[in-house]
């Protein structure tokens, strides 16, 4: 007899402020967040995290020489054609959102559980 137990996952709404918080940081806390390792009751292939929502994503800051060094990289599917832009240009093409969510999708698990997980990630402005 194959019977599932049915889980009932309270999800929180947690509030991160972005000011003045650079980018390797803040998409760290808010990985976590979202995957629910903050949790006593964290097991890797359960999706028991809450949602976050990122407020004042404006006034991020970039530490060091980020925004001229720092690469993205894009490819199109056709040979030769891996695109690259710079943090600066990624920045005024996408917006701050793009690049916060670009770092945390990073940091998730590269399974079934990450489209879940990052469909939970807000932003206020």
């Amino acid at each position: 007899m194959n019977s599932k137990k049915q889980e009932n996952i309270v999800r929180k709404v947690i509030s991160v402020d972005a000011d003045n918080k650079s980018l390797g940081r803040l998409a760290v806390e808010v990985a976590v967040l979202l995957r629910g390792k903050n949790k006593a009751t964290y097991v890797p292939y359960k999706d028991v995290g809450d949602a976050v929502l990122v407020k004042n994503i404006t006034k991020m800051k970039f530490t060091g020489n980020k925004l001229e060094n720092k690469k993205y990289f894009h490819f199109t599917g056709y040979l030769g054609n891996l695109k690259t832009a710079t943090l600066k240009e990624y920045l005024n093409k996408s917006g701050p959102k793009e690049v916060l969510r670009t770092a945390v999708m990073g940091m998730l698990q590269k399974n079934k559980l990450r489209a879940k997980q990052i469909k939970r990630l807000r932003f206020e402005k």
